[in-house]
């Protein structure tokens, strides 16, 4: 179904600032149709052709006339004799149609949409009238207010500018609504809005009384009649009691002045919403706190684990045990990572940086100088695949210090690059050292480092993984210069990020 902007660009000749005039409108129009019972239908007006069905929506508060959509379809002969009208008189009429769907009659009320005192579309107001049934007080305060709100649509005062965003985040008219008049005395309250002023404590009867007196959303309400504009706020009357509130100054324009003639504020009761909130900030603290905690015992492990291989003689278990320091110390940066942000995922290259200088400090020497670089960026990550993938780059840097610059040699460069989409992470990880030997095979490969890394990636990340001799174009790639093929070492692994 195309969008109104793409109707209007493509059937009118509006400019952009009358076709974000009416995105602001239909953006408001929800609580239009809740006011008014009905349907309502934007026309626009198409040269030589008509009139043109832009939007529609159906009320929350009643039975909708129309079950399918009409967005994209032209006026019929009945619609198009009360459009014309109300594009020529520029004023509120209203009239009968016949309605196909109902197959008879329905009442039809058109209202100018204007936009710097031109009509750019009209408004309708489609519905019948049940004459078995009398309407109560609610349903006719609301009618009044519609009729003050279409009013302020034909002079041009309404939707307002710039606030748009509001309308998502407010309370509906379902929610409760409250009528006040130019000095912010409550003429009516509907029955869930009584409910609501009844849980902020506000027990005796509203009508009559300012907001002041009652002493709810009194900031609010002066706050929109001043400024001639909606106002949200939400107010918390206790620690267990929340209202959400909007307040939405009623206008009227004489001449070139705009008066406030009354308001209308809708409340909404949230200390549930808000009360879960509360549970998860203090939920997240706690997480973050365990692994601040979890990250200090893995520091403590690490020390414990060096102080014993100052003890040891052996060149061999040393370096079995510097290794494990090492794994240790890169589980320890995910879980300083998760302590410092909120959530459950981390921006992976927040760990991949301090890994790399991890890295260097550990398997750097004067005799083979090695320059690690990282290049991308990873994205966010849950820590269920952050850790374990963390744990794998450790290796590949370790595997390609050992095996690709061993002792003696000139030395060289790693890069790690990291690239990302919406399914999946790839981490490329290329050295420019001795290549791999034409013999060798990945998948039988009985090296503790090797193995950890294909168990890691094939079983808990449900990644695949490959590792080949180097290019000159792959080195070109990730900006290591000079490099042949045969040359080096380029491991590529993609690891899935969706569930």
């Amino acid at each position: 179904m195309p969008t109104l902007a793409e109707l209007a660009h493509e059937h009118t000749k509006l400019d952009g600032a009358a076709i974000g005039h009416l995105g602001a409108l239909v953006s408001e129009w929800g609580m239009l149709a809740d006011f008014s019972f009905a349907d309502m239908l934007l026309y626009l007006p198409v040269e030589n052709s008509g009139w043109l069905i832009a939007a529609q929506v159906r009320a929350a508060t009643g039975q909708t006339l129309y079950h399918q959509d009409y967005v994209d379809t032209w006026a019929s002969e009945s619609e198009q004799v009360l459009l014309n009208r109300c594009l020529a008189e520029g004023t509120i009429s209203q009239g009968e149609i016949l309605v196909q769907a109902i197959g008879g009659p329905a009442n039809m009320a058109t209202i100018p949409v204007r936009h710097e005192g031109k009509i750019i579309a009209v408004l309708s107001r489609e519905w019948v009238v049940d004459s078995a049934r009398r309407a109560g007080q609610l349903e006719s305060t609301y009618a009044e207010i519609f009729l003050k709100l279409a009013e302020m649509v034909s002079q041009g005062l309404f939707p307002f500018e710039g606030r748009i965003a509001d309308a998502g985040v407010a309370p509906r008219v379902g929610d409760g609504a409250i009528v006040l008049d130019a000095q912010t005395r409550v003429r009516y309250a509907s029955p869930n809005a009584v409910s609501a002023l009844h849980r902020v404590g506000v027990s005796t009867n509203a009508i009559g009384q300012t907001l002041a007196e009652l002493g709810v959303a009194e900031s609010a309400a002066r706050n929109a009649y001043e400024r001639t504009e909606p106002v949200i706020e939400e107010i918390e009357q206790t620690s267990e009691v929340t209202l959400l509130t909007r307040c939405i100054p009623l206008l009227n324009s004489k001449g070139n002045t705009v008066e406030v003639v009354g308001g209308v504020l809708l409340l909404r009761d949230v200390s549930e919403l808000r009360r879960r909130d509360r549970l998860l900030l203090t939920k997240d603290a706690t997480i973050r706190e365990i692994h601040h905690r979890v990250k200090n015992n893995l520091q403590t492990i690490s020390s414990l684990l060096r102080l014993q291989a100052r003890r040891l003689d052996s060149a061999e278990a040393k370096e079995a045990v510097g290794e494990s320091v090492r794994r240790i110390r890169t589980i320890a940066l995910v879980h300083e990572t998760l302590s410092r942000e909120p959530g459950e995922d981390i921006s992976f290259i927040e760990i991949v940086r301090p890994l790399m200088r991890l890295v260097e400090e550990g398997l750097q020497s004067a005799d083979r100088p090695v320059r690690f670089v990282v290049k991308g960026d990873g994205g966010r990550l849950p820590a269920t695949i952050a850790t374990p993938l963390s744990v794998v780059i450790l290796e590949l840097l370790q595997n390609a210090v050992d095996h690709g610059f061993p002792e003696g040699s000139t030395g060289g460069s790693v890069v790690v690059a990291l690239s990302h989409d919406e399914d999946a992470l790839s981490v490329k990880v290329v050295n420019d050292g001795i290549g791999l030997s034409p013999t060798f095979d990945f998948a039988h490969a009985t090296g503790l480092g090797l193995s950890i890394v294909r168990t890691l990636v094939t079983t808990e990340l449900a990644g695949s993984i490959a590792m080949r001799a180097g290019v000159q174009a792959e080195g070109d790639e990730v900006g290591i210069r000079g490099m042949v093929d045969g040359q080096g070492t380029v491991v590529e692994l993609r690891v899935p990020v969706t569930v």
